[in-house]
């Protein structure tokens, strides 16, 4: 049994049950831009546009490993993504059998506003911690997700 202060077992799973929910319903209400709405992006997108967004531009298979998905998976919502004008497929200039996709520069900006909020509320969440702690936090929150899908 631990003796360090701070809340029991029983008491952070209580904080968490409430907390959950509550951060699942502000990020569903983060407000698609008007730009956006009539592609019917899901949650899945969001992942992606965000790691282009903010790390592009990217090929299928760097997508596929950070999102921890099937290359296959990720070519199926870049195509759809692109058939939409949402990201451009590019040629990688230093290799040029290697594609590239970033966001289309017309959707740009809607883009970087929808993701914006959520990158700033991450951000100021996790800055004051260490890089041990954030770590932890990721660790924690990757736990549950896998204990939740077992069952």
């Amino acid at each position: 049994m631990s003796t360090k202060p701070g809340l029991s077992l029983d008491d952070s799973v209580r904080a968490m049950v409430l907390l959950m929910p509550r951060l699942v319903g502000r990020a569903k209400r983060l407000p698609v831009p008007e730009a956006l709405r009539s592609f019917e992006l899901a949650p899945r997108h969001l992942s992606l546009l965000t790691y282009v967004l903010f790390d592009g531009p990217l090929t299928v298979n760097e997508l596929a490993k950070r999102l921890e998905v099937a290359p296959t998976t990720v070519s199926l919502m870049v195509a759809d993504l692109s058939r939409q004008g949402v990201v451009d497929r590019q040629t990688d200039d230093n290799d040029r059998r290697r594609t590239l996709l970033t966001i289309a520069d017309s959707h740009r900006t809607a883009v970087a506003a929808w993701l914006g909020g959520a990158d700033r509320g991450w951000r100021a969440a996790l800055s004051p911690l260490t890089a041990e702690e954030r770590a932890l936090v990721i660790a924690t929150l990757r736990a549950y997700e896998e204990a939740v899908s077992e069952h």
